[in-house]
């Protein structure tokens, strides 16, 4: 299967929409955080003829797919092996301190849930990895195994908004004490011996909210997240925007805390008048989170959690 037929980049037209209004100058840059296998950073380099892209990922697996999707636009792309928290040094580096527009496509990306090595997705059995950047980190194998267990029932609660995270992690450490877990298939089955009839008949599969619960904490994608979208809204020059898509309950919290705490003035309350140096920094661009069309939908099932939030920069902060 070609990059293309793997990727479907989840509502595409509507981020080209936010933001192509700051990209149309010659020499504007735009920033695509979570580069994974390119598919938006082609729309926007295909309908932007004099846009100039940097593309960030931690995986190294999917820089490469995404340059091979990208090489008919390589005079204008920069890929970098990096983190999204990192996207302050990696614009030092590049001598471009502000751009013009920010992307940021959250969750795990199409390669790493179509890799059944890579140990995301709970469907088909395969190590228990985890990580989006094989190159380093702790695995969610030796989570599972070595965490304390009141440390694991903080993270699937905090992390997988999981219920009966008590009882699936007194399952986990009696398993464990007789044998480490090394495969998901394993997991998933200690979870649904572990759940109640109820717990079991709604929501999907049982493992889903273990299985995001340990992927975020082996990424630190929430730690992450909560340095990079203020560093995004630093990094943009006046009428820059930044569209942000975000796939579950805690991703899309973090989103609007920060775009709304832009969008507001900070003056001390009682004043008539709000000086401009406590004016709102960002104007939202989207009424609320837009959800992905009915359609798109049914032609890509990934597309059903996504909640697309967008802004743009209005004044520089004094």
């Amino acid at each position: 299967m070609s990059t293309n037929e793997r990727h479907v980049p989840v509502m595409r037209q509507r981020c080209l929409d936010l933001l192509t209004p700051a990209l149309r100058e010659p020499g504007a840059t735009v920033v695509d955080c979570t580069l994974g296998l390119g598919g938006h950073s082609e729309a926007l380099l295909a309908a932007l003829p004099e846009v100039r892209l940097i593309g960030l990922d931690r995986d190294t697996d999917a820089l490469k797919l995404a340059g091979e999707r990208l090489a008919p636009y390589a005079g204008r792309t920069t890929l970098v092996h990096a983190v999204y928290d990192e996207l302050p040094a990696v614009l030092h580096r590049l001598g471009r301190p502000r751009v013009q527009g920010v992307l940021f496509d959250l969750g795990v990306s199409s390669l790493q849930l179509d890799e059944a090595e890579r140990g995301f997705a709970y469907a088909r059995d395969a190590p228990l990895d985890m990580r989006m950047d094989r190159t380093t980190g702790v695995a969610a194998a030796e989570v599972l195994n070595t965490y304390p267990p009141g440390e694991l029932v903080r993270i699937l609660r905090e992390y997988g908004e999981e219920k009966q995270a008590k009882r699936i992690v007194a399952a986990i450490v009696r398993e464990r004490a007789g044998e480490p877990f090394r495969t998901s298939a394993r997991l998933v089955q200690v979870i649904r011996d572990a759940l109640p009839q109820a717990a079991k008949r709604t929501g999907g599969n049982p493992a889903k909210r273990t299985f995001q619960a340990l992927r975020i904490e082996v990424n630190g994608e929430l730690e992450v997240l909560q340095r990079a979208l203020p560093a995004a809204v630093d990094a943009l020059a006046v009428g820059g925007r930044i569209a942000v898509l975000s796939y579950h309950s805690l991703e899309d919290r973090l989103v609007k805390r920060v775009l709304a705490a832009g969008a507001t003035h900070t003056a001390p309350p009682g004043l008539p008048v709000v000086p401009e140096q406590y004016q709102p920094r960002l104007r939202l661009l989207t009424r609320g989170a837009e959800l992905p069309t009915g359609e798109e939908v049914a032609e890509n099932r990934r597309a059903a959690p996504a909640r697309l939030r967008g802004a743009e920069r209005i004044r520089e902060v004094a």
